[in-house]
């Protein structure tokens, strides 16, 4: 796996994209209210919308993380970084954001490549 984060608008698809000279139709875009994760998409894209749906229908978010993990060891995982925002008042959302903090520190620790994106420019960390 390999997991590329940062803020929101930094190019993180568009550097996925062509570092991995790979097809838009290879990418799976996540949104807030599907929870179900297609197996067959070489890029995920905004993981961090699917956590969101996950908060919402009240799951285990750190069980369906670890599935993910389990079923996706090929993928590459592209997550915006909210850690950096303001913490919402909203119940829901401030658990999603707790809970999307948790589920990167899972992903990267399973993820053989780490890379930050900031203003476009990557940087590896793992």
């Amino acid at each position: 796996m390999i997991l590329i984060f940062g803020g929101a608008y930094q190019g993180k698809l568009a550097y996925a994209l062509e570092r991995f000279k790979t097809a838009e139709s290879d990418v799976h875009k996540c949104n807030v209210d599907d929870v179900l994760m297609p197996e067959n998409k070489k890029i995920i894209y905004e993981i961090d919308k699917w956590i969101l749906a996950l908060v919402k229908k009240d799951l285990n978010v750190e069980n369906e993380v670890r599935q993910f993990v389990n079923n996706n060891k090929d993928a590459i995982v592209i997550c915006n970084d909210a850690s950096c925002g303001v913490v919402p008042v909203d119940p829901v959302l401030r658990k999603w954001r707790e809970d999307t903090g948790r589920s990167l520190a899972m992903l990267s620790q399973n993820s053989g490549e780490v890379v930050r994106l900031f203003c476009g420019i990557p940087t590896r960390i793992k």
